[in-house]
Parts: structure tokens; sequence; C-alpha cells
């Protein structure tokens, strides 16, 4: 599997030169085995994604969703092959809060939100819903497990010939919201990833201020990441004000903290851009 990260950033996209190295884009995520590519989540990165599958002249996509908060809906309206005669989009309908993500994604591009209507697209969409427990896209195998997240989401692994990507963002290890699992959970589901990408958005200091929120310390995350044996880790949802500086400080610490515990864990913060083979 080759995945590309378009955005790993939360809450809001950010620009300037202390968010440069790193990226200020939301989250999406691409994941390509060996069948069509498979994006989760629209974020603004997803724009960037559009922009590459157009150029390669890609007919077919698949897509799915963790969630429907703003950061990872809001960039679907700028997707360019939503506008491309001849592709189809194969939308799965995973959202644990949400009847229907074809309804979602219509409120999405509705007036006077956004000019066109879901309806007025030129690619071909076809929702697949709903989603549970284990099934295939684009190739891959795909596993799902609740996200302990505010109105719910949803948490992947993807298989492909014995090597597994585990995509858990916006996760609150600290605390169980409705429909959540315990952090045993997650660190069994997690268990002998060769990627981990997780929620790491908070330091223990802000946590004391935003427990409840939806979202981890990157403290947390690294205990899962070595708890569950993990080859790789990638530090994801970046907190929107947490520049470059700050956030290779973290990596460095939990590199330290890594090398201390005896593990053979590479750590590293998610990347706009980045592509990692798994």
């Amino acid at each position: 599997m080759e995945v590309t990260v378009w955005g790993a950033r939360g809450s809001i996209p950010v620009s300037g030169p202390e968010f440069v190295r790193h990226g200020g884009d939301t989250t999406c995520l691409e994941v390509r085995g060996a069948g069509e590519p498979l994006i989760v989540d629209a974020g603004t990165g997803i724009r960037r994604a559009g922009n590459r599958l157009y150029a390669e002249r890609e007919h077919r996509i698949h897509l799915l969703f963790t969630h429907a908060h703003w950061d990872h809906v809001i960039g679907f309206p700028f997707f360019r092959p939503l506008y491309t005669p001849g592709v189809r989009i194969d939308i799965y309908g995973c959202l644990e809060a949400q009847a229907s993500v074809h309804e979602m994604l219509g409120r999405t591009m509705s007036a006077p939100g956004f000019p066109v209507d879901l309806g007025d697209v030129t690619a071909d969409l076809v929702f697949h819903e709903p989603c549970r427990g284990r099934f295939e896209a684009a190739g891959l195998a795909v596993t799902t497990l609740p996200l302990s997240h505010p109105n719910g989401g949803v948490g992947y692994a993807f298989e492909e010939g014995g090597r597994r990507l585990v995509f858990l963002t916006d996760n609150e290890l600290g605390q169980v919201h409705p429909g959540g699992r315990v952090a045993g959970e997650y660190r069994n589901f997690a268990a002998g990833a060769d990627l981990l990408l997780h929620d790491a958005e908070f330091t223990a200091e802000e946590y004391r201020h935003t427990r409840g929120w939806g979202h981890s310390t990157w403290e947390d995350a690294l205990g899962l990441a070595l708890d569950a044996g993990a080859r790789r880790y990638g530090l994801w949802h970046h907190n929107m004000s947490r520049d470059d500086d700050s956030l290779e400080r973290i990596v460095d610490e939990c590199r330290t903290r890594s090398r201390a515990a005896g593990a053979d864990l590479e750590v590293f913060a998610a990347t706009q851009g980045q592509r990692l083979e798994v």
C-alpha cells in the first residue's frame, strides 16, 4: 500500500510561515493498493488530492468518511473529480451519527453555503450504505471501529498483502464518548500495525482545559502506539495553533520516550504531501 497525506491539521485549515513544513490543510488521506485510489475524509486537503487524480485521469475513486464535522467535509465541494464526466465515485456510508452520508454531503453543498447542488455534479456518485464491521473497498480489506468522539465517528484498518494501516483520527483516549470504546479496545485494534496514524492534538497541559472535546494528548497516543506494538506511528490532527517548531519538539520527545521504553518504534508528525509505503 502507498499512503499519501493530503492534510493532517485539525479543526480549521491554517496558513503562514510557521506552518510551512507540516502544512495547514485539514484531514484527507489517500490509500492505494493494487486497486483504485481510496480517499479517507474530505478536509481541505482533498482539493490537492482531486487535482492529482484529475491529472492522472482516474475514472474510479472510493471515498470514506470518519465523521461529519466541518474540518473533515469542508473540502468536498472543491474535489475536482466531482465535475468530471465519466468519473465514478463510490461513497461509503460509515458515519455513526448520520442517518445518510448522501444527506450529509447534500447539506454540505446546499444553498446558501454553496452554489452547486450535489445533484448537479457530473461525476457518477454511487452510495453504499451502511458499512459496518468488515468489507472491501478499492481492493483493500477494511475493518471499522467506532471512535470516542462527540457525535460519533469511525476508525479504519486497511489491509493488503499482510500489511496493515490503522487510521484513528479524532479519537479521545482519555474519555469514552457515547458509542466510543475504552483505550484497551483501540490498543487491540491497532495491535501490530505496520503504520498507525492517531489523533495527538493536545499536550497534557492543554488537556486540562479540553477534556471531553474528543481528542487525545500526544502522551496518551504514544502510549497506545507502544502498547499496540506498532512499527510506525504518525501524529495526526495537529492543533490549529501548533507551529512546526513546537510539533517537532513533540516528535523529539516521543522518540526519546520510545527509546527509553526499549521500543523499536518509528515516530513522525504526519506532513502534508508525505508519501508512505506500508
